[in-house]
């Protein structure tokens, strides 16, 4: 089972509507408008500052310049599931910039590890020396 968000997306905050889907899916493509496009404004959202600041930093071309995330969905043939899936990327999203990364620290490899690959080295070097050419 899913950890629970740790920021919610307030569903009041974001914009639905619904498109006419692509691709197969026969006479029900043509007529029912099933797909969502779902529009959630960073900046105007409730989600605290240093996550709106790690989201608008992504490099995700579904950011728009003025830092709208849109996320279309049409997998699925009703749109109550699309708008489901839609939110659940979005989600997703959110989650994904919700905990700090952590910095990395420079270390140094230790004396013994620099001594092995030292010596691993040397014995590849032998193996490749000794492949030359045979002289009678």
């Amino acid at each position: 089972m899913a950890a629970p968000p740790l920021f919610p997306v307030d569903e009041r905050e974001v914009e639905f509507s619904a498109i006419r889907a692509q691709g197969a899916g026969g006479q029900n493509v043509n007529k029912v408008s099933s797909a969502i496009h779902l529009r959630y404004d960073i900046p105007a959202s409730s989600l605290p500052e240093d996550v709106k600041a790690r989201l608008l930093a992504l490099n995700d071309s579904r950011i728009t310049r003025e830092g709208v995330l849109v996320i279309k969905s049409q997998q699925h043939r009703t749109q109550d599931m699309n708008r489901s899936a839609a939110l659940a990327r979005l989600q997703e999203v959110v989650d994904g910039v919700a905990m700090v990364p952590l910095a990395r620290r420079a270390t140094k490899p230790t004396y013994g590890a620099r001594q092995r690959r030292l010596e691993g080295k040397s014995q590849r070097s032998a193996i490749k020396a000794s492949r030359g050419r045979v002289d009678d």
